[in-house]
This record gives structure tokens, sequence and C-alpha cells, in this order.
């Protein structure tokens, strides 16, 4: 069975069922930074939620520089990836999540490929992402899309080369 993955923007529209996935899916540490709340996804959890994503709409040229969407899977939103400019040139971040009944389908490999031709459309030579050492599956997921690890113990970085060596392009 072929499955449609697709990107889109994260925005007004598909925030609340960004929000359900989460909600009903994860935990909240693994889809935001952590914020003072009662435990769970409390109504003060959601808010944050709502904020945090929000405060990322302006995309790569917005104040924070990330760039978010929601990952779509035959038209049903199920998790989030991201780009985000760093500091150093050429290179954008990116992170994901997606709701437990999607992993380990193949739809993260998806939609890591889709951000990542993204990212090549916006100049960028390489992609990182940070995780555990113990985060198995997105370890194999960066390793099938070419990432070269460096360790030091307590985190793990991926790179992802994006094209040939020289200068990083000039729209980052």
């Amino acid at each position: 069975m072929t499955r449609e993955v697709r990107l889109t923007p994260v925005d007004e529209q598909n925030l609340e069922p960004l929000l359900s996935v989460a909600v009903a899916e994860t935990e909240p540490d693994e889809v935001m930074p952590p914020v003072e709340a009662p435990a769970g996804w409390s109504q003060a959890r959601r808010d944050a939620f709502r904020d945090y994503y929000r405060a990322h709409a302006g995309g790569l040229d917005g104040p924070t520089g990330n760039l978010m969407y929601a990952i779509v899977q035959d038209g049903d939103v199920v998790g989030m990836i991201r780009m985000a400019r760093r500091n150093e040139p050429g290179t954008l971040e990116t992170g994901m999540w997606l709701g437990k009944s999607t992993r380990g389908q193949g739809i993260g490999l998806i939609a890591l490929r889709l951000l990542l031709a993204e990212a090549i459309g916006v100049g960028a030579r390489r992609v990182v992402a940070e995780t555990r050492p113990d985060n198995a599956a997105a370890l194999n997921l960066l390793r099938r899309s070419g990432a070269v690890f460096r360790s030091d113990g307590t985190a793990v970085r991926a790179e992802i080369r994006l094209g040939g060596e020289g200068d990083p392009a000039e729209t980052l």
C-alpha cells in the first residue's frame, strides 16, 4: 500500500490537529520544551504547546529562524518536523516527532527526505540533528539518510551533507 506523506507548514489550520496527535500519542517533553505546569497534558501544557508552535510561525526568516511542518499522512496530521537556522554557515538543524501509532512505518524517513529536499531548496549544504545515544529509532533514521555521527557519550550529533563540497550557499 502506498502512503501519501507530505509536509505542510504549521499554521492555525493544522495547529489543533497537531495538538490532538500530541495529546493522544506523545508525552509533552517529546514535542515541546519543558514548562512549569501540572504533569501530563494539562490545560496549561496545551496552551504552552500552542504558544510554542505559534512563536515559530515566522519561518526561517522569522525571529526564531525555525520552519515547522506538520507531517501529513493520507490527509491526517501525524507529527511534526522542523528545520532551523544555525550559526554555522550553510547549516540547518532538524528535529521531528511522530505520534506513537505511526512510528515504525517509514513515515519518519519519508518526512526527513522531504525536509532534506526543502533544505536543498533554500541553499543548505548540511543538516544536523542532535539526539540521545539511546534513541535507536532516531539514530537508525538518520543513518538511513546518510548521516555521519559524533558522540560525547551523553549526546549524539548527526550531520547529513547535501551536495558537493565548497562554499556554503549564500541564501543561508
